[in-house]
């Protein structure tokens, strides 16, 4: 999934932002509002990482403008605003989670993977899908009771299908969720990492609709 983090401290912001790229989810980084509002103006993004005190504005303006105009893109606050009135002000303004600082960085993915599974409607971190047992929370791969294993990039292109099951996913969308705007993006590299998946997990997990895109196979 593609992550929006809007934080103004250089130190903990590159922590935060190669911690979710080793985690295999595209992430564009901004220190200000003004520069969130325009990356959301342009990319879709599943998950926004948001800092409450930047330099041109309050975080909490930022999120309730957000929830406002019916955007229920989750939102999990990193502060170090660590009151319980706080934590209250952030939840009742339409946070998902609020994350105090500092923080660990495992600590966040385990966060992050919390909020997107209930997102998808999968709170469940086990799921089956044919000869695979995908453990989401841990995310792991067994096939016929033998461990997978997948890069970054693997795990993060079968997240994509197995939140949006039986939904057909495009290529350009696709490559929306994989890489962040910095990024070059090869022409075939989502058929590279296709052809992995099914070999590595069965010819049958992801189906191809030719010219349209792909979809969630039965395994």
């Amino acid at each position: 999934m593609r992550i929006l983090l809007i934080e103004d401290d250089e130190v903990l912001g590159a922590a935060v932002r190669d911690q979710i790229a080793a985690d295999g989810h595209p992430v564009d980084w901004v220190t200000r509002l003004d520069a969130a509002r325009d990356a959301m103006a342009v990319a879709v993004y599943d998950l926004i990482l948001l800092d409450l005190m930047l330099p041109d504005g309050l975080g909490l303006g930022f999120l309730r403008a957000l929830r406002g105009r019916g955007d229920a893109t989750p939102v999990i606050i990193l502060t170090a605003l660590d009151q319980v009135s706080d934590r209250i002000d952030g939840l009742n303004a339409g946070a998902d989670d609020y994350l105090v600082k500092p923080f660990d960085l495992a600590e966040l993915s385990a966060r992050i993977g919390s909020v997107a599974r209930r997102y998808a409607g999968n709170p469940n971190p086990i799921i089956t899908l044919g000869p695979l047992e995908i453990d989401l929370a841990a995310r792991a791969v067994r096939r016929d009771g033998k461990p997978v294993s997948l890069t970054a990039r693997e795990w993060a292109l079968f997240e994509a299908f197995l939140a949006r099951p039986g939904q057909l996913l495009s290529k350009p969308a696709l490559e929306e969720r994989l890489y962040s705007f910095d990024d070059e993006v090869e022409s075939n590299t989502v058929e590279v990492h296709v052809s992995r998946l099914r070999k590595k997990l069965g010819a049958g997990v992801i189906e191809t609709e030719r010219g349209l895109g792909y979809r969630l196979g039965r395994g």
